[in-house]
């Protein structure tokens, strides 16, 4: 048993989850599901790296070169590879270890590794059934525990105050990458890391990835900020829209059906929900609104260490929100060559309805 708390704890999780669903063989690839578990953020290359866990046994295999790096954040047992060598009798020892070598076992692979890592993996036992980490993993990520509550909580009122000083800075003639920067630099200066920043003004806000240039800004403008920080190893996402100057009759429309599709959403979102429910409820205000086909996306998605992971809001999901889920509300109207308008909040599923973690009114900024 590990002595990382953290680790021990969420091992045992995984284990009965993995007894739960029948599974004999849990493989995570240098990602960030294996960070969950066990803390380790391995160099990613073409060197293979694994950690395996099943119920007797947890280890990494480990190129020999990263080894000592990798035992600064755990103490689970490496079995580890020289370039000279080769991974495969390490990965034969390491399954021996976990009683993967029998035919037929039920495997679960994570997703997001590469795919040679996970073929070797593969190749190396005796026909397994394999699926990926929805039940098991995933499940587990999906449910937020208390330090992670704290630390999104945390991150999201850092960027509650990097938007907020960003509209404040808006003036005549600064530029879309200007406020990044200054974004940027506020993130920076309070310890965090900037992780995305899509900052739009005028048309460019009718783009719902926009990637800010050089456009400045002039009186009478849309602007559409949507940013995130990393702090403390979790992300914030969070979208505010606002017009510089006096906004016209359909910019003030589309911004109330907006919101009320933002309101609609917070009302369906109840643990045992279906995820395409929630979608639905938005998608039907702006719909009723005649803007149905101006809205381009899912309603959101989950957040975690990774700044999009399940649950996804979306109509084709067939997730069922549970208390403990964090996942973005984010409906919006797009208006090509005129603006768009999008209101995101991150949320945490209680048992009686979603919380904010963001402090920010989602009310049109009015800056100038």
């Amino acid at each position: 048993m590990t002595a990382f708390p953290r680790t021990a704890t969420r091992l045992a999780n995984l284990r009965a989850r993995m007894a739960e669903t029948g599974t004999d063989l849990v493989a995570l690839g240098p990602s960030s599901h294996m960070a969950w578990l066990s803390g380790v953020h391995p160099h990613g290359d073409e060197r293979p790296v694994l950690l395996l866990v099943s119920q007797s046994h947890a280890g990494f295999l480990m190129p020999a070169l990263n080894a000592d790096a990798a035992r600064r954040d755990t103490d689970l047992p490496f079995c580890d590879w020289r370039d000279d060598e080769g991974p495969d009798a390490a990965l034969a020892a390491l399954l021996a270890a976990c009683d993967a070598t029998g035919p037929g076992l039920s495997v679960v692979l994570d997703e997001t590794m590469r795919t040679d890592f996970a073929l070797r993996l593969l190749d190396a036992m005796d026909s397994p059934r394999r699926r990926f980490t929805e039940d098991t993993v995933g499940a587990l990520r999906a449910a937020k525990d208390a330090g992670e509550e704290a630390a999104i909580k945390a991150a999201h009122l850092l960027n509650d105050s990097a938007v907020k000083a960003a509209f404040a800075a808006l003036e005549e003639g600064i530029t879309e990458r200007e406020v990044v920067e200054l974004i940027h630099d506020h993130f920076k200066a309070n310890g965090a890391s900037l992780v995305f920043c899509s900052v739009c003004f005028g048309a460019s806000s009718a783009f719902p990835h926009h990637t800010p240039g050089e456009t400045p800004l002039w009186p009478d403008t849309a602007v559409l900020i949507d940013t995130g920080c990393r702090l403390n190893g979790y992300p914030s996402d969070m979208t505010r829209c606002g017009f510089f100057g006096t906004p016209g009759e359909e910019y003030t429309k589309v911004f109330n059906v907006v919101e009320d599709a933002v309101q609609a959403a917070l009302e369906a979102a109840k643990p045992g929900v279906p995820a395409r429910d929630i979608d639905k409820a938005a998608r039907e205000v702006i719909a009723a609104a005649g803007y149905g086909d101006r809205f381009l996306h899912r309603t959101g998605h989950g957040l975690g260490i990774d700044v999009h992971e399940p649950p996804y809001i979306a109509a084709n999901s067939d997730a069922v929100l549970a208390e403990g889920n964090v996942f973005s509300i984010e409906p919006g109207i797009y208006i090509s060559g005129a603006f768009g308008i999008r209101l995101e909040e991150i949320v945490i599923l209680r048992e009686d309805g979603p919380e904010i973690f963001s402090e920010m009114p989602r009310d049109m900024v009015r800056p100038g």
